[in-house]
């Protein structure tokens, strides 16, 4: 047996970085009290969600690793609670911008930097104006509490991705999200389509998976988008074992036997019978072999 707790929050953002730089604290301070190893948090919680529009002003939030006020913070933070933190940040890394993650191990020290592979463009959520695609690759950090792949929010559409990081010897799943109602079809919902889609990846690479989303509703300068919370985390079946509403400021934890999982992976036979001589099509954009 080899249990690890897990836990996921969701918040607000407001304007005001100092508010929600304490906002997360409080929210991974909880978790920890509740007996969480790794924590996560939601997408940019920084500040609001600039991706709404398309502002120039916008690319001055962007800091450097070594410059960013929440990777200092939440790093720090880290190390005293004795947990792993995942601390999304807006990344400028010369003249380059990234949507990026980096994992803070339970001492504090920085054991991984991703940059998102996968950049939407959709009205409401203008990434590709400020991101560059992650050039990094995809990332497994070896840290206290197991050995953890994180990817970012549009990454998690992507079975490809929760595929290349479980092959890289990942144990449990971490997407941070900021994802809600779509300004060109208000009247469209994706959040029970998100939640499954991700429930897949557990099911099919068998680790657990948490996911992180913000809520509230934050206005730009032409629209506005409602986030759906909805943050959970599932067993290594699909299995949702805890789930947060779409509106509350809250932490969720759940605990999970990585000993077990490993186990079922192992004897389930799907990594077994891979048969990736077969999937050259995936190398294509357009499915040609």
């Amino acid at each position: 047996m080899r249990n690890v707790t897990l836990a996921a929050s969701q918040m607000r953002c407001s304007g005001d970085a100092d508010e929600n730089i304490d906002t997360a604290e409080g929210l991974v301070r909880a978790a920890a009290q509740d007996g969480a190893n790794v924590i996560l948090l939601q997408e940019l919680f920084e500040t609001p969600y600039f991706c709404i529009d398309q502002l120039p002003e916008h690319f001055g939030l962007a800091r450097s690793v070594q410059n960013s006020r929440v990777v200092q913070h939440f790093s720090v933070l880290a190390k005293k609670l004795g947990v792993v933190l995942p601390i999304s940040f807006f990344e400028r890394a010369g003249p380059a911008f990234f949507n990026s993650v980096v994992i803070a191990d339970a001492d504090g020290q920085l054991v991984s930097h991703y940059r998102k592979t996968h950049i939407p463009q959709n009205p409401g959520y203008e990434e590709k104006y400020y991101f560059s695609p992650g050039d990094l690759g995809f990332q497994v950090a070896d840290t206290t509490f197991g050995k953890l792949g994180c990817a970012i929010c549009w990454d998690q559409w992507f079975p490809e991705t929760a595929r290349c990081l479980v092959l890289q010897g990942a144990e449990v799943l971490l997407y941070p999200t900021a994802i809600g109602s779509e300004p060109a079809d208000p009247t469209y919902d994706s959040a029970p389509h998100w939640q499954r889609t991700m429930q897949g990846h557990a099911a099919a690479n068998i680790v657990p998976v948490v996911a992180s989303n913000r809520v509230g509703t934050e206005q730009g300068a032409e629209s506005e988008i409602t986030f759906y919370g909805t943050s959970f985390i599932t067993d290594w079946t699909g299995n949702v074992m805890a789930q947060a509403d779409r509106a509350a400021q809250t932490h969720l934890t759940a605990t999970v036997d990585l000993e077990a999982a490993a186990e079922l992976r192992a004897t389930w036979g799907v990594f077994r019978d891979r048969r990736p001589d077969r999937y050259g099509v995936m190398a294509s954009i357009d499915g040609r072999p």
